[in-house]
């Protein structure tokens, strides 16, 4: 039986404009929780079928991905997880949110809830947690979907680069607004009229509380690049397939990454959306969905 509890928080509130993409609805009591190595670790599941995990990156929760879970659930068991110190999951300031950490953390969770050999999606700085769980544990996951994500030694990047200067942090802490936040968000769409109040007020549901900025800056200044510089020479021997998703219009992070890991990941395949900005599940949820699942069906060893 899985262990879960139904959390007394807020579901995620739904967007006026959907922009001919459903998106899911949340159950009236919030997220799922998992107890993970003394921390409570929030999450969402839907669907029925191959299991998916689906992790956000630094900036976002699992709201991200709410444009994409209806289009995965009639043949998968979607799972978003908040990541610690993002969305409704604890926020201990006392230990590293690094993505080397991350990993070990989203290992234990796999295990609490029972998921066996699931596709693994992570986007951004998800996207380098599942490089080093991947290299870490090829048995556990089926395959591994790569979305405009963190790489190498091309990050961090700015703005998150900044936040590690202690000035910087202590007026982040102090005048942080949702002007601009909303700025950096804006920033990371190709499609700017999808900027709506609504979206705005799930990606700043975390900074109203000073618990919720502290985690974020505390997740800025736990990333090191040199986490994946590490792991390198193990992505090139890495047999499991690899789909990686390039958004053309990000702005935050380069090209570079995924034409590099393209490269050196031999089972890889590159995809190139043009539309696609930094937050590519806002910009472009239906070709997402669709060379996702393409990439799936297409695997000769499938979970059974």
């Amino acid at each position: 039986m899985r262990r879960r509890i139904e959390a007394r928080r807020r579901p995620w509130k739904k967007d006026a404009k959907t922009y001919g993409v459903q998106q899911v609805a949340m159950t009236e009591n919030g997220p799922l929780t998992c107890p993970v190595a003394g921390h409570t670790i929030a999450y969402h599941s839907h669907g029925e079928g191959e299991p998916v995990l689906l992790v956000h990156g630094i900036a976002t929760y699992s709201f991200i991905w709410r444009r994409i879970i209806p289009l995965l659930t009639d043949h998968y068991r979607v799972i978003c997880v908040d990541l610690l110190g993002c969305g409704h999951s604890d926020k201990p300031l006392d230990l590293s949110y690094s993505i080397r950490r991350h990993a070990d953390l989203l290992k234990l969770f796999s295990e609490a809830i029972q998921l066996d050999r699931f596709h693994f999606v992570g986007h951004d700085v998800g996207g380098g947690i599942g490089q080093i769980f991947a290299v870490r544990h090829p048995k556990t996951i089926a395959d591994l979907t790569l979305i405009n994500t963190v790489g190498h030694d091309f990050w961090p990047v700015q703005p998150i680069v900044a936040m590690r200067t202690p000035v910087i942090r202590q007026l982040a802490m102090a005048t942080l607004d949702m002007g601009a936040f909303r700025l950096i968000v804006r920033q990371g769409l190709h499609h700017k009229e999808r900027l709506t109040n609504d979206l705005m007020d799930l990606f700043w549901a975390p900074m109203r509380t000073r618990s919720g900025r502290k985690a974020f800056l505390h997740f800025a200044d736990s990333l090191n690049n040199r986490h994946l510089m590490e792991i390198e020479g193990d992505l090139q021997q890495l047999s499991l397939p690899v789909l990686i998703i390039r958004g053309d219009a990000d702005i935050y992070l380069s090209g570079a990454i995924a034409e590099k890991l393209h490269r050196d990941v031999p089972n890889s395949r590159l995809c190139r959306i043009a539309t696609g900005g930094h937050f590519i599940q806002e910009d472009e949820p239906k070709r997402l969905a669709e060379e996702m699942v393409r990439f799936w069906q297409n695997q000769p060893d499938k979970p059974d």
